[in-house]
This record gives C-alpha cells, structure tokens and sequence, in this order.
C-alpha cells in the first residue's frame, strides 16, 4: 500500500459497549476563581521580546 492508502477490510466499526456512568463527567471537577501570575517583566519588556522572537523569524 502507499502513503495514505488503506485496506476498508482493515476498517472496523467500533461498538461502544460502556454505560455513561462508566464516563467521564467534565462539570464534575469544575473550579469557579481566578488565576493571577506574576513573571516579573512588564508589559513593554514582554512586547519588546515578542518583537525580538518575530524578528528571528
């Protein structure tokens, strides 16, 4: 076969045999706050980097 070819006999449907309580529930561990970060530089020093990295490129 070449790059990107495939056998459809190779290709099965899955079938899901699991129950929802089974799941993952993504509102479970839900956090309602704020993140604050401080790295020390500030916002023309960060601006300034960010002109220096496009430059390079």
């Amino acid at each position: 076969m070449g790059f990107g070819s495939y056998d459809e006999s190779e290709q099965q449907e899955v079938d899901a045999d699991f129950d929802d309580d089974d799941a993952v529930k993504s509102d479970e561990n839900s956090h309602e706050g704020t993140i604050e970060f401080e790295n020390g530089a500030s916002s023309d020093e960060l601006l300034d980097r960010l002109k220096e990295i496009k430059d390079e490129t």
